[in-house]
């Protein structure tokens, strides 16, 4: 079974997160949160999530770490040392590393989007240095590299990492699951 970590910092987008971990978990993936700060982190729109475990007690080697969006969560995960230590361990393993909606930004901030392909959140393209930005896919996928545009690209995006970790046939089952419109 393959196992990603997902980081949560105070701000981060709800539905991002909540749906990507739902969709990720029934396409037979483990996922834990973590709390960047604290296991009970405070999404932006007021919902609070208690996290799994905190993101310092981590195992560094799993297949990947998947980012939601958010403001000003995208920018608390940004500034976390520990987080941007583990895109590039999991980058540099070509493990998966995969950001929704502003988290390309932080990405870009752990050095790993220079010459990919990237989507992101109108607006915070200027973000998302070294990039070549493709503002008409809801998802990108370049090598080990996963984005996404926002809240309304969120089953699409959780669908592309499903079919990475666990195949195309576990996806198509997930997204009939879910009624996703493909």
């Amino acid at each position: 079974m393959a196992r990603v970590i997902m980081p949560l910092a105070d701000g981060f987008e709800e539905t991002e997160a909540i749906a990507v971990i739902d969709i990720l978990r029934r396409g037979g993936i483990e996922v834990t949160v973590a709390g960047v700060n604290d296991e009970m982190v405070e999404g932006a729109h007021g919902i609070s999530v208690r996290a799994d475990t905190l993101f310092a007690e981590c195992d560094n080697d799993s297949d990947g770490v998947v980012l939601p969006g958010g403001m000003p969560g995208a920018k608390n995960l940004s500034e976390s040392e520990g987080v941007l230590r583990a895109i590039r361990h999991h980058f540099d393993r070509g493990a998966l590393c995969a950001a929704i909606c502003a988290a390309p930004a932080v990405l870009s901030k752990a050095g790993i989007l220079d010459g990919k392909k990237a989507t992101c959140y109108p607006g915070h393209e200027k973000n998302l240095h070294g990039a070549t930005i493709l503002e008409d896919q809801d998802v990108v996928i370049d090598g080990n590299v996963v984005t996404s545009r926002g809240v309304g690209t969120a089953p699409a995006f959780g669908l592309a990492i499903v079919s990475i970790l666990s195949g195309e046939e576990t996806a198509q089952d997930v997204a009939r699951a879910i009624l996703h419109a493909a």
